[in-house]
């Protein structure tokens, strides 16, 4: 199985609306996992050695000590914790375009949270917080690119 039918088969089970799928041959074996709309890939191929991660990545939460531009006027940033990209990809809010974003400025949040997705080689990521607190800014636009270790939100901490 190539790439372009792994891809093809993705596609086809995120749109069937199961949660999961696994096909094991002599040579490969795949699991596809779907929850709501983000798409999970675990493969075991010998000729594609970039596999996806065995789980879902977790956001890296760095304690903010210089104050950003955008920061809110009259506030103290230094009290925000930073939630930074754990990878490099594309930026979504929502699992996709027509649901409603997993959070907002002003929402609570809780250790595990989903925050956003970051697509990487055509896998969705789901990115959880790792801190509860309130989201205070959201640093990246819907549908950018990011980079490692770039700050995605400000958390005010609980």
């Amino acid at each position: 199985m190539d790439i372009k039918q792994i891809q093809d088969l993705i596609r086809f089970v995120s749109k069937a609306g199961v949660s999961e799928v696994s096909i094991e041959q002599e040579e490969f074996k795949i699991t596809i996992k779907t929850q709501q709309a983000p798409t999970y890939v675990n493969a075991t191929i010998p000729a594609l050695p970039t596999a996806a991660p065995a789980a879902a990545p977790v956001a890296t939460v760095v304690e903010h000590t210089t104050a950003p531009a955008e920061a809110p006027a009259a506030a103290d940033v230094s009290k925000y914790i930073t939630i930074k990209s754990p990878m490099i990809g594309t930026f979504y809010r929502s699992s996709t375009p027509e649901k409603p974003s997993f959070v907002n400025v002003g929402d609570e949040i809780k250790t595990g949270t989903v925050l956003c997705i970051i697509e990487a080689m055509k896998l969705f990521n789901e990115i959880e917080s790792e801190v509860s607190g309130r989201i205070v800014k959201l640093l990246v636009d819907n549908a950018s690119p990011v980079e490692y270790d770039q700050p995605l939100y400000l958390v005010e901490p609980m």
